[in-house]
């Protein structure tokens, strides 16, 4: 029988989703709030996953695109579903209100997994009946592209639903990682919200441009990162691998950490120094779309790639 999944909104994350559900086989009823949102995202839902088929991604794109219906109502959407896959906005109260919806109407055995990308889930679960089933099933901007999925319970929230939303994320084609403990961010967005924040030291102090800075990460680091963690990069630049490398480099790295850049990094004047060097956003559909044909072939090449 094909698994059916509850998407709750169809904003761009929402339409990754949906995208994603159904590339893989299951059936997708989308739902917005906003009226006539879910209807509109059908067709651009059609067109990402053309857009997947022409990079080796989707191979049945009209197919998958069949599998995605609009629905009207909360209640029709949750009907039935094995999943349930939350896309609202970022907002704790928003959070409360939609789990406490989502947990009342969804089936008993259908686990609720909310897109949230920093708030923890213990914050909008903790007085539900089925607070168990509830998690984080966080993904990365565009998340058709980008596979990553980090899974984050509440205290409360059983093994056996972590599991569950593993094999789930597993079998529609993405990566899932486990955050075995919670923590504001999870583990991604920290790790990039400390890349930022010394980039944005770097930019506005003078030692860099911001286009510098970019080209530091996109030609430097970032082909690295393409295919190896920061562990596995330490452990390959020593002889004796991540012990020797600490011996040899963490000197300097220790200073670094003893002082971290400020939260005024992203303030005035910082980010007025570094908007005096940035371009104007032009065309911002255009790049956004190059962006994601680039990532499309990066993803089918590291697919075609598999170690």
């Amino acid at each position: 029988m094909t698994e059916s999944v509850a998407v709750i909104g169809a904003g761009l994350i929402g339409r990754a989703w949906a995208m994603i559900f159904a590339r893989a086989g299951w059936t997708v009823r989308l739902f917005d709030a906003a009226a006539g949102v879910a209807e509109a995202a059908i067709p651009l839902c059609d067109a990402g996953l053309r857009t997947l088929a022409e990079h080796g991604l989707c191979p049945d794109p009209e197919s998958a695109a069949g599998r995605i219906v609009a629905v009207g109502s909360l209640g029709t959407c949750l009907d039935g579903v094995t999943f349930v896959q939350e896309n609202g906005p970022e907002r704790l109260d928003i959070k409360r209100a939609l789990f406490a919806q989502l947990d009342a109407h969804a089936p008993r055995n259908a686990v609720i997994a909310s897109s949230s990308s920093a708030i923890r889930c213990s914050l909008f679960t903790e007085d539900l009946p089925g607070r168990s089933r509830c998690l984080i099933g966080h993904p990365v901007n565009p998340p058709h592209l980008i596979p990553l999925v980090e899974i984050s319970g509440a205290p409360w929230t059983t093994p056996e639903a972590l599991a569950r939303a593993r094999a789930v994320y597993e079998q529609i084609g993405q990566v899932p990682i486990t955050v075995l403990k919670e923590v504001e961010g999870f583990i991604l967005n920290r790790l990039q919200g400390a890349l930022l924040a010394e980039a944005f030291r770097l930019a506005s102090e003078g030692y860099v441009t911001p286009q510098d800075l970019d080209r530091t990460v996109s030609d430097g680091l970032g082909l690295r990162w393409s295919f190896m963690g920061p562990f596995e990069t330490i452990a390959l630049n020593a002889p004796g691998g991540i012990a020797d490398y600490c011996a040899r480099y963490t000197a300097f790295y220790k200073r670094l950490a003893a002082d971290p850049p400020s939260p005024a990094v992203y303030e005035a004047p910082a980010v007025e120094t570094i908007l005096a060097q940035w371009p104007a956003p032009d065309d911002l559909p255009a790049r956004m779309n190059r962006r994601d044909a680039r990532l499309a072939a990066l993803r089918a090449h590291k697919a075609s790639h598999k170690d």
